[in-house]
């Protein structure tokens, strides 16, 4: 965590910094393919109701990230 700090407050006054943070950008990829694996087995329950909590995990993780002005005040 510590160097994920250093790393972006570093690249960010150079501009090299990435639009939206890390661990964001592996959720949405995360949820991503589950929507991809429920599209070939729409019965798995399990992976349904992961997909709902991966959903949820991005919207709090954006909501944070728009207050702390990351992200801007209109990203969807």
């Amino acid at each position: 965590m510590y160097l994920q700090c250093f790393l972006y407050c570093f690249f960010f006054p150079i501009g090299l910094a990435p639009e939206i943070p890390e661990d964001l950008y592996h959720l949405i990829k995360k949820a991503v393919s589950i929507r991809k694996h429920l599209e070939r087995n729409r019965k798995d329950k399990d992976s349904k109701f992961k997909l709902i909590l991966v959903e949820s995990r991005i919207h709090r993780i954006t909501r944070y990230y728009k207050k702390s002005k990351k992200l801007p005040p209109v990203w969807k």
